[in-house]
């Protein structure tokens, strides 16, 4: 009996003890921790993305090339819409019920319990006349969102543009990216997507049952600030880059000026280019389609995906290689008379020129091409025929030391490498010992299969300013408040030529633009030493000039090249001189040789675009054309002229049509 009695006080102690801590529990839950309420509550609670505004980028003087503005995003969750007047709601942001449908079939797809995009980038003025009548609109909500502007529309292809992301893109973002948020697609914008963004934060609002907010949650305690982006400083001079544009206005090409004593870009012109306002804003899409089909290709960054050959702008490069390699030196001569003989090719200098006897720095002045063949083929065929692969991939070696055939690791997405080629690419072409200096010899002469980028011909000529090293291009200088010395932009590249060999070179670089072939674009007391290029391609030559300047501790190095325009003198050179000038004394004076810039501003070099047809549209376009013809004949009483002529055995149509003093 007794332990029967102990058993139940037992058993009551446990469940007096239970209930003791349950209470305790609930008192605890309930007083003293609100976070149970919270969750409890959390079905009234609208979490709200709050989006930082990205980080401005400013040229190397402070200003502002890109800023934000702000718009409006509407967003809708699917299950929380109650009946309302659609057609009302369509007429307020401007679009029609069946893109309505379309959209709200798109957001119930994504998820009917959460906030989707619905419209975006609506301006103040037209979210204002919204957001009198949102509480018509349930489940429906206007949300705040900063934008890209650019004050001066310059620099499209550097600053690149922001889009909205992409589901694959938010499945590696680790949760910060949502659907309709934007994300760097190009230029800066991608390169520096994780330091401009900032970061996002969150403001919890409390909403009735329609949806209408009721102020902030638990006073703001759960809310987190968003933090915007940093600001990054550019190397480019706004000035300068304004220059370049409009003087590269309506032609296609590319200009790359570079500090030489730091590798720091000063000037990065893409042409044609675009206003980047366009790429923002309620018409956004619709201008991408435009220029996304415009034939010129805006979108191309002509500067680092442009391929070119470097022409004649390549032979100071070639001559350095050839003294480093003791087969020529400054005093070798050759004798030129109008033609280079390769073998059984006889390769013309330019129009046919005769330069007589030439040095090494009149070969460069005059742009001798029988004197750069005629190094070319001693640096190929030193070792003799036999060892033609050999030779050449020395001299492969040396000029991918300038930063040819490979990326220079700019701090922009999607650089190209132009192309070098390799003794294995002429063995495939011709066959293992079946090519010698005669067959590649254009390549002496920067033709052939070379090709060079814009970036990589200007780094060329800061190597040259250097005497004989560079510094990595880079665009980016300061992220906030702290200068960027990375590693990589403060080693000098070595080119593997003694510093002693590049005066003779520069000596003719000078006579370029003193008395040579660029004499037109010299600029009054300053020291300009450049070389132009006449590149030959498939249609009209590209023109190209590149140079630095001053000769004495040199301030900027440029490339310059015009698609299909001609003479390296006669556009590029020009160009180039008033960007120099701009630069070095922030103005421009009038030339001796008497051009101006308006008058390559105003200048249209477009070249027309050839649209390709297949044989079978050929076939088509041939027989409507008869048929119009026909027709044309026809209506202008041609039959009874047919029939006449064709007694005197001329063509009735030819012959009605044929001027009477052609005869």
């Amino acid at each position: 009996m007794n332990q029967f009695f102990e058993r139940r006080y037992v058993i009551g102690g446990i469940f007096i003890t239970i209930m003791l801590i349950l209470l305790a529990r609930l008192f605890y839950i309930q007083i003293i921790d609100d976070k149970y309420a919270l969750y409890a509550t959390k079905n009234v609670i609208r979490r709200i993305i709050q989006y930082p505004a990205r980080g401005p980028i400013l040229d190397r003087n402070g200003r502002v090339l890109v800023s934000n503005d702000l718009v409006y995003d509407i967003t809708v969750i699917p299950k929380e819409v109650k009946p309302f007047d659609t057609l009302e709601f369509c007429k307020l942001i401007g679009i029609d019920k069946a893109e309505f449908d379309k959209r709200f079939a798109k957001a119930i797809k994504y998820s009917p319990n959460l906030s989707s995009p619905f419209e975006k980038q609506l301006s103040p003025q037209l979210t204002a006349s919204l957001q009198e009548r949102l509480s018509e609109f349930q489940g429906f909500s206007v949300q705040p969102h900063p934008i890209r502007t650019y004050p001066d529309s310059v620099a499209a292809q550097f600053l690149g543009y922001i889009g909205e992301v992409s589901t694959d893109k938010i499945a590696k973002s680790g949760g910060y990216y949502r659907l309709g948020d934007y994300i760097g697609i190009s230029g800066v914008e991608k390169a520096y997507e994780d330091v401009l963004r900032g970061r996002q934060g969150v403001e919890n609002k409390m909403v009735d049952s329609r949806g209408v907010q009721k102020g902030s949650y638990a006073n703001g305690a759960y809310d987190t600030l968003a933090v915007p982006g940093e600001r990054l400083t550019s190397s480019l001079d706004l000035k300068l880059q304004k220059l370049g544009e409009k003087l590269m206005r309506n032609k296609v090409g590319s200009i790359v000026a570079i500090e030489p004593s730091t590798g720091e870009i000063l000037a990065f012109v893409s042409s044609p280019g675009y206003d980047p306002n366009l790429l923002v804003g309620h018409e956004r899409g619709t201008n991408y389609n435009i220029l996304a089909n415009n034939p010129y290709k805006p979108f191309l960054v002509r500067p680092i995906q442009a391929n070119y050959p470097p022409g004649s702008s390549f032979k100071p490069l070639s001559a350095l290689i050839a003294i480093q390699e003791g087969v020529i030196t400054p005093q070798t001569t050759y004798y030129c008379p109008g033609y280079y003989q390769a073998g059984n090719r006889r390769i013309p200098c330019f129009h046919n020129e005769r330069h007589g006897l030439v040095t090494l720095s009149s070969a460069v002045a005059e742009s001798c091409n029988g004197y750069f063949d005629m190094v070319f083929e001693k640096l190929i065929n030193r070792n003799g025929p036999k060892q033609t692969d050999t030779s050449f991939t020395i001299w492969r070696n040396n000029v991918a030391k300038f930063g040819l055939g490979g990326r220079l690791d700019l701090d922009l997405p999607a650089e190209g490498p132009g192309y070098l080629p390799k003794a294995s690419f002429y063995d495939k072409l011709y066959r293992r010992g079946g090519w010698r200096s005669s067959t590649v010899i254009s390549l002496g002469i920067g033709q052939g299969e070379l090709q060079a980028t814009p970036l990589q011909l200007a780094n060329i000529e800061a190597t040259i300013a250097n005497h004989g090293f560079y510094y990595k291009p880079h665009l980016i200088k300061a992220i906030g408040n702290k200068q960027i010395v990375k590693q990589e932009y403060t080693v000098k590249n070595y080119v593997g030529v003694d510093a002693q060999y590049f005066e003779p070179v520069i000596d003719g670089m000078q006579r370029v633009v003193d008395a040579g072939t660029a004499a037109g674009s010299k600029i009054p007391g300053i020291i300009m030493c450049g070389k132009t290029g006449t590149a030959q391609t498939h249609g009209k030559d590209n023109s190209v000039f590149v140079a630095f300047a001053p000769r004495e501790n040199p301030k900027i190095a440029i490339a310059v090249v015009v698609e299909n325009s001609g003479q390296g003198a006669t556009w590029a050179a020009p160009i180039a001189s008033f960007i120099v000038e701009k630069y070095l004394r922030d103005s421009i004076t009038r030339r001796p040789s008497g051009i101006e810039p308006e008058y390559f501003m105003n200048a249209n070099l477009l070249p027309e675009i050839v649209i390709k047809t297949s044989p079978a549209q050929k076939a088509k376009a041939d027989s409507l054309k008869k048929l119009k013809t026909d027709s044309i004949r026809k209506k202008a009483g041609f039959k009874s002229a047919a029939k006449k002529n064709k007694a005197a055995g001329t063509p009735g149509f030819l012959a009605a049509i044929k001027p009477k003093d052609d005869e």
